[in-house]
């Protein structure tokens, strides 16, 4: 790795100003799909994250020198991408699941203009993962404090209120915390494969009370004549991606505070480019697909993402969005399954709380001394929570702890 003086930072106002190879070629085999340069480009270029929608794609890059920037060089090459941060200009807080709403307000009352913000992070996704992408051998520890430091320039440069840096890496958020960022915790419901064999596997490892109720919920959507499928890959028929679209217009349609982020054009870029990925859960009355959602995967983990039904059924969505993942997970060896944010239910079912992190730059002193007192609150909150999610699990055997579970 060059020293710091041979690196060049720069912004690309976005994905597609930046070779795809060059990007994918930094990925870590564990990274998640979510940071892939197609994912990415989908967004874009299918106008859900866009400037129309307070989402102004303006990535920043590392690269080696200032030459050869074809993509193809090797990263200890003069040119070559050693280091990104995915970056959007915001104009809202819709759509982050870090939630900052409070902050806006505050600010406001304060008369502080809070709006745009920077955010580091995939859009209308909370999964964690590296929000600082380093390539393989470059110096990890320098490219995050080269990155943190010109994401501070910016906001000090711009007049811009903050920089959000959302459900970043422990490695991350402890370099942030050297330069001013304010770390912030919160829980997701994450459930673990224990080596399952098979689904009653699972099934036997809940406590009693709610082994009983998962074994009735499945049994009742079965009498209602109902079959759940699982597409992944190839097999997955091109017809369902308008009707996944639908699905999920379903959900937005029927929620007071719905909010559409994502296009039809999306939905038809993930078909024509992301097959690899996807996992689809169908569940069909007859051959009418009635419900479904959209799902990730890579590495050994599954991302639950959008889910949507057209009829509302009782036990649908617990027998759609976790049993069958899960069972899906236990069939083909998939270590980890995350359902996304939210839903306290999860717990219930087996899904045990998980530590998330973020971590904020706000440049108004005043605003940030108040953010970080609450912030500071909060912690005590969340991770009181998780201990007592743990200790109280509907798992018999006590769940890992985040030590061991790295």
């Amino acid at each position: 790795m060059k020293p710091v003086s041979e690196l060049s930072v720069e912004i690309v106002e976005g994905i597609g100003k930046v070779p795809r190879p060059a990007w994918n070629a930094m990925l870590a085999p564990d990274d998640s799909p979510f940071l892939d340069w197609d994912w990415l480009a989908a967004m874009e270029e299918s106008r859900s994250a866009s400037r129309d929608t307070g989402w102004a794609p303006y990535h920043l890059i590392v690269r080696n020198g200032r030459e050869g920037r074809d993509g193809r060089d090797r990263p200890d090459r003069a040119g070559a991408l050693v280091g990104a941060c995915p970056l959007y200009l915001k104009t809202h807080s819709m759509g982050e699941f870090v939630f900052d709403h409070g902050w806006a307000d505050a600010a406001e009352r304060a008369g502080i203009r809070y709006y745009p913000k920077l955010l580091a992070g995939v859009p209308f996704t909370p999964h964690t993962g590296r929000r600082f992408i380093t390539a393989p051998g470059a110096d990890r520890g320098l490219l995050i404090g080269l990155l943190a430091r010109a994401l501070i320039a910016l906001c000090t440069d711009n007049q811009i209120s903050s920089i959000h840096v959302n459900f970043c890496e422990a490695d991350e958020a402890a370099a942030l915390g050297k330069l001013g960022f304010v770390e912030r915790l919160g829980y997701q419901y994450h459930w673990r494969n224990r080596d399952f064999q098979n689904f009653n596997d699972y099934l036997n490892n809940l406590k009693s009370k709610r082994r009983s109720a998962v074994r009735h919920e499945r049994a009742a959507l079965a009498d209602q004549g109902v079959a759940i499928r699982v597409y992944t890959g190839d097999e997955i028929p091109d017809s369902l991606f308008a009707q996944m679209f639908d699905l999920y217009r379903s959900t937005i349609d029927k929620l007071y505070w719905g909010r559409q982020y994502l296009t039809k054009r999306f939905f038809d870029l993930m078909r024509e480019r992301f097959k690899r990925h996807i996992c689809l859960v169908c569940a069909f009355h007859g051959e009418e697909l009635i419900a479904g959602t959209f799902n990730l995967q890579k590495a050994g983990v599954l991302y639950g993402r959008y889910w949507g039904c057209f009829r509302d059924l009782k036990y649908l969505h617990f027998n759609v969005c976790y049993y069958a993942a899960i069972e899906h997970c236990i069939d083909n060896g998939l270590g980890r399954f995350e359902p996304g944010a939210g839903g306290e239910y999860k717990w219930l079912r087996g899904f045990d709380p998980a530590l998330t992190r973020s971590s904020h730059f706000i440049t108004h002193p005043g605003l940030r001394k108040a953010i970080a007192n609450s912030v500071a609150r909060e912690r005590r909150d969340v991770e009181a929570w998780i201990a007592a999610g743990r200790e109280h699990s509907q798992l018999k055997a006590p769940p890992p702890s985040d030590a061991e579970q790295a």
